[in-house]
């Protein structure tokens, strides 16, 4: 996905390519949601439903940012595997961050060893990817 918004990007604006992104995203879940209500038409409602805190329903604004932001930088010196490694080190990074406070939730639990040559193997990584781009 990254590369095909980014395409799109490179011929509109980032902006444009998140909204296209994000509204075929949405009519299709529209369209799988109206499904599911007509097979379950006639049944019984569940019994008791969830509370759903409201920090929940923000991952839609960090989702349409993160196109905007990846469509951006794949069509920037940085490139799209630049870009890509970017984000794979800021998922461990902030995955990280979340198990050690316990965000949204989760247990808290420190990193391994193990854990950590691996954050030191991926930063490794795109050091590499990036910066050994012109080195051949």
């Amino acid at each position: 996905m990254v590369l095909s918004n980014s395409m799109m990007a490179a011929h509109t604006t980032p902006l444009f390519s998140s909204l296209t992104a994000h509204g075929v995203g949405s009519v299709v879940a529209g369209i799988a949601l109206w499904g599911v209500w007509l097979l379950r038409r006639g049944q019984a409602e569940p019994i008791a439903k969830r509370h759903i805190p409201l920090w929940a329903y923000l991952g839609g604004i960090s989702g349409a940012l993160t196109v905007i932001i990846t469509s951006s930088t794949a069509n920037s010196a940085l490139a799209l595997t630049g870009t890509l490694a970017l984000g794979l080190a800021g998922q461990v990074v902030l995955a990280l961050i979340f198990d050690v406070f316990g965000a949204m939730g989760i247990e808290r639990r420190l990193p391994r060893k193990n854990d950590l040559i691996a954050l030191a193997a991926i930063i490794a990584g795109t050091i590499l990817i990036i910066f050994a781009r012109g080195a051949s």
